[in-house]
């Protein structure tokens, strides 16, 4: 992707033939910039961890600096409806953080009512909550912090690949409800070694998945648009797949490693799940809506899929009624894996760098940008 200086406006023409756009100014305004932060409450939990700054309450930690250079930062959790906070404050900011855990969907009509705003930000991994072509369109800049919480995401996947085999959440349930039905539990468990796992997407994420599944001897397959590096797939004995439809049947467990795009929105629905082996196990901690929702939950009912884990969803937050939370052999949790305080950490220091950049009028990392120059990170088209 061609990344030109951050401060430069540049007249670029969009994919549609005789359609252009006016890249914006990407440096911070003289004076004061407004600086808005939409982040999921922390509540009672807000001030018993010092470095949970993931939450509204802590801002990212990134308060103080803002204010002593006489810049406004106005933090909320309150993003749905007209009469939201992040509404009233839309139309002169200059910034807008987000994050996919608690996401403020930044629709081409927000964007439209944003008359100052320069720079989208996500305080973590994912954009599909911003209307990326509206942004482009706009001549927006989009980034995210890049690699800020892989590590904290595969973790998570490794760990809900065993839940499922091992059938735990029915065992946990029993010492919580008071039983003891070591049959119930033990008639679907099983070990992990020996099973083809399987990974859609090998970037940053998928190769640290292979990584760590390596000591668990399992057979290593993934599929993504270009090959990992020969060393890392003789180091974890990967084999690349280039049919996705040719490894769905191969594997026991089936791992989503890819980005929300137009491209993968839905991949994953009734046809897709039948060519798949009977039994196996879904983890998916990409987007919730890379699946269609209903054929899970049928494939997951009939027994074609043996257990489903994750923790994105189609809506966030899932609405009460969500069929993923009634399902059967499921491993389900509200979508946290990637803001670990590990990870909080991480994003909030690469949301800091970013912010002091764009008040110098400096380049950000270059695989932190999403939109930049009217052109669309390749992840995304």
């Amino acid at each position: 992707m061609a990344m030109k200086h951050v401060a430069t406006p540049v007249l670029r023409a969009l994919a549609s033939p005789g359609s252009s756009t006016l890249t914006r100014h990407l440096h911070a305004s003289p004076g004061s910039n407004k600086i808005v932060g939409v982040f999921y409450k922390g509540n009672e939990y807000a001030a018993l961890n010092p470095n949970f700054v993931g939450c509204a309450e802590n801002a990212l930690g990134i308060r103080d600096w803002l204010e002593s250079k006489g810049h406004k930062y106005i933090v909320t959790d309150d993003k749905e409806g007209p009469n939201c906070e992040l509404e009233k404050h839309i139309p002169d900011a200059d910034v807008l953080i987000t994050t996919p855990f608690h996401p403020a969907y930044v629709s081409a009509e927000r964007i439209k009512k944003a008359k100052k705003l320069k720079l989208l930000l996500t305080a973590g991994i994912g954009s599909d909550h911003i209307d990326l072509k509206a942004a482009v369109e706009a001549g927006l800049t989009v980034a995210e912090v890049t690699g800020s919480n892989t590590v904290s995401v595969a973790e998570d996947e490794l760990m809900r690949i065993l839940i499922l085999l091992r059938n735990f959440v029915p065992g946990y349930n029993q010492v919580v409800t008071g039983d003891w039905n070591v049959a119930a539990v033990a008639h679907r468990a099983y070990d992990l070694e020996g099973k083809t796992v399987g990974t859609v997407g090998a970037g940053r994420i998928g190769r640290l998945l292979l990584q760590r599944l390596k000591p668990f001897n399992c057979n290593l397959l993934y599929h993504d648009r270009v090959k990992i590096d020969p060393e890392l797939e003789k180091e974890t004995g990967a084999k690349f797949e280039e049919d996705l439809d040719a490894m769905l049947p191969k594997c026991d467990v089936l791992v989503v490693n890819v980005p929300l795009s137009e491209k993968t929105r839905g991949l994953f629905g009734k046809d897709k799940i039948a060519k798949m082996k009977k039994g196996v196990f879904i983890v998916n901690n990409a987007r919730g809506a890379i699946f269609d929702a209903q054929a899970v939950v049928d494939a997951s009912a009939s027994g074609h899929i043996a257990g489903y884990g994750g923790d994105v969803w189609n809506q966030q937050p899932a609405p009460k009624d969500h069929p993923w939370r009634y399902m059967p052999n499921h491993a389900m949790t509200p979508h946290f894996s990637g803001t670990t305080i590990d990870g909080q950490l991480r994003y909030a220091a690469g949301v800091k760098d970013m912010l002091d950049r764009f008040f110098k009028g400096e380049e950000f990392p270059a695989q932190n940008y999403i939109v930049k120059d009217g052109e669309l990170a390749p992840q995304y088209r």
